[in-house]
């Protein structure tokens, strides 16, 4: 007989305690968007009076014309005359600019189609029919890592797919979504290839290198080992955690629960022939966007290939462009399949589905519009970089080895990261400090770099400011309407210490055996750096 599941946390194991009083507790919380407002206010406060305090730090980058030293930054009082105009006067840039915002709505208005049209639901059961549960959380998790090189895509696209496939496969939706942003969020940094977060990461040490010892250059592919040992650590981990935590403890998924309109209804029954055949025009259409795309990278002109660019940058245009076809590929799959199953009959079906996906996203919507005021403000005050700066000043202080040093900078990342969202902007922040003093104690700027990095992914999954963070709470209750935000965080709490835990073990143990980081990069400079010159 098959059992309810409520938001209140029960368990189904004997595990519940801790993570039934976190959920229990953090359901209490306001509504999301409530707790972003009250976040806000409680930021101006805290504001108003580090202003008032004095608080601040010297800027790292910074040079002062005057005294020729760093400049001073100093907390900003967001009631301030300046902050005050520019909230009001910038509202509309504020929400419009937040970095999801975009990428959340264009993909969405293709995977409203191929949603609504059947495709999901259909493909999903045909792949996931008649196959062993066990292999499902290993190849979701290893795809959502992979699908880091398509940056913030991965969380619109796959996150979201995943439920369906464990749904399909008779398994709970919810521990699809879990495992899914465990290995796109948690395993953020884990990859078998370089790709453009590498580079995005990698400028920002070079230019940090640059502001102290001068010309300095990195090798973009600095962390590649190191990254795709990662991706083998992390794998069964989350593998672990999904199938022997996470799942026994919802319980067996309740249908009735479920908040969107079908998104309990796929079936394990056999496929019909108007399912075949609109799969089977689905994959034509998605052939000729794949087809489109290899042509605009490696056809006359390379317009997605810029062949003029640095090596570690020729490929930025076609990440970059990623989010489009995924558009593209579900919109056209979508209405292929609609075609030919006969769940589309004309374009006006087409704009109806459209529509539809932007209107399931109308909470999401109110949600961004308090989330993108809230980072937007918490960078106005300038308390990220002055918390930033003096942590990596802290770190310089103490005496520690270069394994211990290392584990306290993956801590300082970790805990930065439940306050600054973006993994780039946390290392701009913190990476002109952290790592010209890592170099003068004899640790090379890529094994700082790796160290943030896995910091920064394993306490991306239970930070509710986390842009993407709202999203995800949104896809699990399509499933289970009561399931709220201490529901997501109570779930991915023992991702997140797992992926720690392994996280440390992994970067201890490639310090003490001194491996090689990737291609010409080590742990360890190869001759220590023992002065400091001018910045250029």
């Amino acid at each position: 007989m098959q059992s309810t599941h409520s938001s209140s946390g029960d368990t189904q194991s004997g595990i519940g305690g801790f993570l039934g009083w976190i959920e229990k507790s953090g359901n209490k919380l306001p509504d999301p968007v409530f707790l972003f407002l009250w976040l806000i206010l409680a930021l101006v406060v805290i504001s108003v009076i580090a202003s008032l305090a004095g608080l601040s730090a010297a800027h790292p980058t910074l040079i002062d014309p005057a005294t020729g030293t760093n400049a001073l930054i100093v907390a900003s009082s967001l009631l301030s005359p300046d902050n005050i105009a520019r909230l009001w006067m910038d509202m509309p840039t504020t929400f419009t600019h937040f970095h999801p915002l975009g990428y959340v709505l264009v993909v969405m208005l293709g995977a409203g189609v191929a949603e609504r049209a059947g495709l999901f639901s259909t493909g999903m059961r045909a792949a996931a029919r008649n196959k062993p549960k066990a292999v499902l959380t290993p190849i979701v998790v290893l795809a959502g890592m992979m699908g880091n090189l398509a940056a913030d895509a991965a969380y619109v696209v796959l996150i979201p797919l995943a439920g369906i496939v464990f749904h399909a496969a008779g398994r709970h939706p919810i521990a699809g979504i879990a495992a899914a942003f465990a290995g796109v969020s948690g395993g953020f940094s884990a990859n078998l290839l370089p790709g453009q977060l590498d580079a995005l990461l990698f400028g920002i040490t070079e230019a940090s290198i640059e502001t102290v010892f001068g010309d300095f250059s990195v090798n973009i592919a600095g962390n590649w080992f190191f990254i795709a040992a990662m991706t083998f650590v992390f794998l069964p981990v989350i593998w672990f955690v999904t199938d022997k935590i996470i799942e026994p403890r919802l319980g067996p998924f309740d249908p009735t629960l479920a908040a969107a309109t079908g998104a309990g209804d796929e079936s394990d029954q056999p496929l019909n022939d108007l399912e075949r055949k609109g799969l089977v025009y689905a994959g034509f259409a998605a052939l000729a966007v794949v087809g489109l795309w290899v042509f605009f990278a490696f056809g006359p002109g390379t317009p997605l290939i810029d062949e003029n660019a640095a090596a570690e940058a020729q490929f930025a245009p076609f990440y970059k462009s990623l989010v489009a076809a995924f558009f593209l590929l579900f919109l056209l799959a979508g209405w292929a399949y609609g075609k030919g199953a006969g769940t589309i009959s004309d374009h006006r079906d087409l704009v109806g589905m459209m529509t539809g996906a932007m209107e399931d996203l109308a909470y999401y919507l109110v949600l961004a519009f308090t989330a993108a005021h809230f980072v937007a403000m918490f960078a106005w005050s300038d308390l990220g970089l002055i918390l930033a700066v003096h942590g990596a000043n802290f770190l310089g202080s103490t005496d520690l080895s270069a394994a211990a040093l290392l584990s306290m900078i993956i801590l300082v990342s970790a805990l930065l990261n439940l306050f600054v969202g973006s993994a780039s902007a946390k290392w701009a922040l913190i990476a002109p400090v952290m790592v010209p003093m890592l170099m003068l104690l004899g640790i090379s700027p890529e094994m700082a770099t790796a160290a943030y990095r896995v910091g920064d992914s394993a306490t991306n999954i239970i930070t509710p400011l986390m842009v993407y963070f709202p999203l995800i709470l949104i896809f699990c209750q399509r499933w289970q309407s009561t399931f709220g935000l201490g529901s997501l965080v109570a779930t991915m709490l023992p991702y997140s210490l797992a992926l720690m835990i392994a996280g440390l073990a992994m970067t201890i143990g490639w310090v003490v055996l001194d491996l090689p980081l990737g291609p010409g990069a080590s742990v360890f400079l190869q001759s220590a750096v023992t002065s400091v010159s001018a910045p250029p």
